[in-house]
């Protein structure tokens, strides 16, 4: 099965996976990374003598596939995957890491799959230890890919799809609908069993800034994806949680566009950070390979009751941000910026031919890997606002140079507020962020540790406990 997702270089293939069962056995927790939780926070953890139910706990990690791991500096070819007792060693200690933690959900990116040692090696003892596996190779054997483990005592899956973005990077997605074994909360209806959407991923470096187009639209199609499932199978409203090595800073266009869809970075909340400049430099969790530490591995969570704009709309909003930040970099004023997009004609406005030109100068169109021509229609219907086929200076200043963020959210919280007043409300349960962490422990100073060889990214844990909520059944934030 095809869908389009609009574009040249991302239509996307869905495909059910399967997936490999084992049996229960106890894990171990002796590593003592979790220390600093507070003793109030549950965490679902084995060896836990009491556990609340209600909650939920995540891991996400870029564990470094062997293929990529370098070994000598000076000799690049050489990679980890040519001496099996270095990437043996390392990915006992990986598995060692994640079984001391023993969340109730493992996303693992950069997993090898094209190794069957490796593989059997973390489907014996991640399935002994009562997981459920799910794997996904990159396209065009690439040799790495996504691994996803979910504990069957706490959780089922409900259904599972894997998303083949089939763009230039061989990126992918899975998608699962996930259920607690347990039901939770209690009303006079009965009792709620928990359900959510999970996705892990994993997006393309960006080696350049004509990589950010790619970048955006992969998170894009996932979103598309994920509304689609949930209305074509009638879901009811519930949390969606994003997970994986995102390649991208909170400074970013992705982590803009996926805060203007209602998603919030759980390690943020619960450190109590916000999306300032100052605070983006606080934790980091990746060193790549040009020696740069950033902060790019998130879990994103997005619970029922939150407002959230069209996608496509926010979406078009993404790329004028884009635009806005080309015509900035090259010292162009509000003024001298709408001049650009006129180009060389007389007319007072923006026609589609001069759009369309400006933004090729900017390289966001005809080139590789860059828009399209329905996409770049997108955008036009976008910003030509009354429709009548050019854009003036007022839908100029509206669209593209005068759109942020906190107005986002305004128009989020009056929309929320208007359809309480008139929609059907029903209740729901979705996620309370209770703590999060990473791992070692210095990157949440903003240092990267010299002793430290898991992985060139840190692990980070999120833990959520359910909360009741009301959403608007028009909302659905589907």
């Amino acid at each position: 099965m095809v869908v389009a997702a609009g574009s040249n270089v991302a239509k996307f293939k869905l495909r059910r996976g399967n997936s490999s069962t084992h049996n229960v056995v106890s894990g171990d927790n002796s590593d003592g990374d979790l220390s600093r939780m507070n003793s109030s926070v549950c965490f679902p953890s084995m060896v836990e003598v009491e556990r609340d139910p209600s909650c939920v706990s995540f891991t996400t990690f870029n564990i470094l596939a062997p293929i990529y791991k370098r070994i000598d500096p000076q000799n690049p070819g050489l990679r980890e995957s040519d001496f099996r007792s270095l990437w043996l060693a390392r990915n006992e200690r990986i598995l060692d890491s994640l079984l001391s933690e023993s969340s109730s959900i493992m996303c693992l990116q950069e997993f090898w799959v094209g190794n069957e040692e490796l593989v059997h090696m973390y489907e014996e003892r991640l399935g002994d230890a009562g997981y459920r596996l799910f794997k996904l190779a990159r396209t065009n054997n690439r040799g790495d890919g996504l691994l996803t483990a979910i504990h069957k005592e706490y959780l089922s899956v409900v259904n599972y799809r894997e998303l083949l973005l089939n763009d230039f990077g061989d990126r992918v997605a899975q998608l699962l609908h996930v259920q607690s074994v347990s039901p939770l909360l209690k009303n006079q209806k009965g009792s709620f069993h928990q359900e959510f959407l999970m996705v892990n991923t994993h997006l393309l470096f960006p080696h350049d800034s004509s990589f950010c187009i790619v970048r955006l639209h992969q998170v894009y199609q996932i979103l598309q994806y994920v509304e689609l499932y949930q209305r074509e199978n009638r879901l009811k409203p519930m949390p969606i949680i994003l997970c994986g090595d995102w390649n991208g800073s909170k400074m970013g266009h992705v982590y803009k566009f996926l805060t203007s869809q209602g998603f919030v970075s759980s390690y943020d909340i619960a450190s109590q950070y916000t999306e300032s400049y100052a605070d983006s430099n606080k934790w980091v969790s990746h060193q790549n390979h040009r020696g740069n530490i950033c902060g790019v591995d998130f879990i994103w969570l997005c619970n029922p009751n939150q407002a959230r704009k069209p996608l496509k709309t926010s979406w078009a909003e993404a790329v004028f941000s884009m635009l806005k930040y080309q015509l900035r970099k090259a010292s162009l004023s509000e003024d001298n910026a709408f001049a650009f997009l006129k180009g060389d004609h007389c007319v007072d406005s923006v026609t589609y031919f001069s759009f369309s030109e400006a933004l090729r100068k900017v390289k966001l169109f005809d080139v590789p890997y860059g828009l399209c021509f329905q996409q770049l229609q997108d955008l036009w219907n976008q910003a030509d606002v009354d429709g009548n086929g050019v854009i003036d200076y007022e839908e100029f200043k509206q669209k593209i140079w005068n759109s942020t963020c906190p107005e986002h959210v305004l128009e989020n919280l009056i929309g929320s507020m208007e359809d309480s007043n008139t929609d059907q409300e029903q209740e729901t349960i979705g996620f309370k962020v209770n703590n999060a962490m990473l791992f070692p422990h210095e990157v949440e100073k903003g240092l990267w540790p010299e002793d430290y060889s898991l992985s060139d990214h840190a692990r980070l844990s999120a833990v959520f406990s359910a909360a009741r909520m009301r959403c608007s059944v028009s909302q659905n934030c589907t």
